[in-house]
């Protein structure tokens, strides 16, 4: 342990949050139903840690790559299958290569490190690895880079590698099409293509890939983390970020919304037809009713999510990527700041535009430090009863939530004295008053979500 790793105080920055939501679906299952837990004995709404994690890092990504943030300028990292497709675009609008031969090429080399591809017969995949892989943005253009200085070697290297690749698909094939009649009538040819072997890519070559694709300072990479098994000599790393899965406070609620579709030509053929005879009634028939109707469901919901981040774990990530003690140091603060603004304010963007759900702001954050996280997700376990309180429930569960949340800190916080710096944001002006009756909460108000972390 460094002594700058050590330096912000408490290894752990926990954070919790409340929100409501109306009429939204962040995420569903795969026959379009929304997600859900049982929790307490009772049915919860759910919001998926995987959602949620995505919509964070896209969104201090965006704003590092647009210059705005405390991540502004700094290097990000890209999640996808189409790391060849990228590099032979940056053959071509770099170096010059024709668009076949860059793809072929980048395909080859990459396939060669030890990246798995699809299936070469079906064109939707062919090009595409078998797994999502994570790394720094520029990559592509790193690996194209040192393709086209090595073009001379690789382009000769690339024709034998595909060619014996075709060759022991051939033999594949042929193998397939025939009865077995065991290892004693197997012929020649089949011998033959079972000894094929693919040439091996250059040493130099594959470490240069091998380098494009490392997390290197790659901020996000190192708050994340990612894990490639393909590779076995490419280095991993274990995430900085614990993320848990939101759930409804109460239990679930749900509609199953039914919409009726509009189809404009068929709405203003009808304006424009003026029955001239009875027959005419028969054509306008044909444009009667909505153009398609279904239904959708949607959720409405008080939630409760978490996340932690280990500071210890950020600075050891970026200091096994190439950072100095300093660096490393700088680049945490910064990931630190920015991680908490998309904590806050990143949302899911499914049905983004039907519910306008990404404009939903937090009723309530609170963030402390401790020397080993706290998920306080046990404040909830029996549900919030939203019957008014002079029918023995706890009201709306906004407000309810409020008070369980922080009447569960405050009485952890006085049974573990590694917990500090309690901090509480909200956006809800009825919130706001009822944090002004609470006493003994654990946490002083903010206003900002830069003041939820020292």
């Amino acid at each position: 342990m460094t002594s700058n790793a050590s330096s912000p105080g408490s290894q752990f920055l926990s954070l919790h949050l409340l929100e409501t939501l109306v009429a939204v679906l962040p995420v569903r299952d795969e026959n379009g139903a929304p997600k859900s837990i049982v929790y307490g004995g009772t049915e919860r709404h759910m919001i998926t840690s995987q959602a949620r994690r995505r919509a964070e890092r896209v969104h201090a990504r965006n704003r590092a790559n647009a210059g705005i943030g405390a991540l502004a300028g700094r290097s990000t990292g890209v999640r996808t299958r189409e790391w060849a497709l990228i590099t032979a675009r940056a053959l071509v609008s770099e170096h010059g290569w024709e668009t076949e031969e860059a793809v072929r090429t980048a395909r080859a080399v990459i396939e060669a490190t030890g990246l798995k591809f699809g299936d070469p017969a079906k064109k939707t995949v062919a090009n595409l690895t078998k797994v999502l892989l994570f790394a720094p943005a520029d990559a592509g253009t790193r690996i194209a880079a040192h393709i086209d200085q090595q073009a001379g070697t690789l382009r000769s290297w690339t024709e034998e590698y595909v060619a014996a690749q075709t060759a022991g698909a051939a033999a594949k094939g042929k193998k397939g099409g025939r009865k077995s009649t065991g290892p004693e009538g197997a012929d020649a040819d089949e011998a033959a293509a079972a000894e094929t072997k693919l040439p091996s890519v250059p040493a130099e070559t594959r470490a240069a890939v091998l380098t494009a694709l490392a997390p290197r300072d790659a901020i996000d990479i190192a708050l994340y983390g990612r894990f490639l098994a393909e590779i076995a000599d490419s280095p991993n790393v274990d995430g900085a970020v614990q993320s848990s899965h939101a759930f409804t406070v109460h239990e679930a609620e749900q509609v199953d919304d039914f919409y009726a579709a509009a189809d404009d030509a068929k709405l203003d053929r009808k304006k424009e037809l003026r029955p001239k005879n009875a027959l005419d009634f028969l054509d306008a028939a044909d444009d009667a009713g909505a153009g398609m109707t279904g239904y959708q469901s949607l959720i409405t919901g008080t939630f409760y999510r978490h996340s932690v981040l280990d500071r210890l774990q950020l600075r050891r990530n970026l200091e096994k990527a190439g950072m100095t003690e300093q660096e490393a140091e700088e680049a945490s603060v910064a990931a630190e700041a920015e991680f908490v603004t998309a904590f806050v304010d990143a949302f899911p963007e499914a049905k983004k535009n039907s519910t306008a759900s990404t404009g939903s702001l937090p009723a309530l954050v609170l963030a402390f430090e401790g020397e080993r996280p706290y998920n306080y997700a046990a404040a909830f376990q029996a549900p919030i009863d939203e019957n008014p309180v002079d029918k023995d429930g706890e009201g709306p569960a906004g407000p309810a939530a409020v008070k369980r949340l922080l009447k569960h800190h405050a009485f952890v916080s006085r049974r573990r004295p590694d917990i500090k710096a309690g901090r509480v944001l909200t956006y809800d002006p009825q919130i706001d008053e009822l944090l002004s009756t609470l006493k003994d909460t654990g946490a002083v108000i903010v206003t900002s979500a830069e003041e939820l972390t020292a």
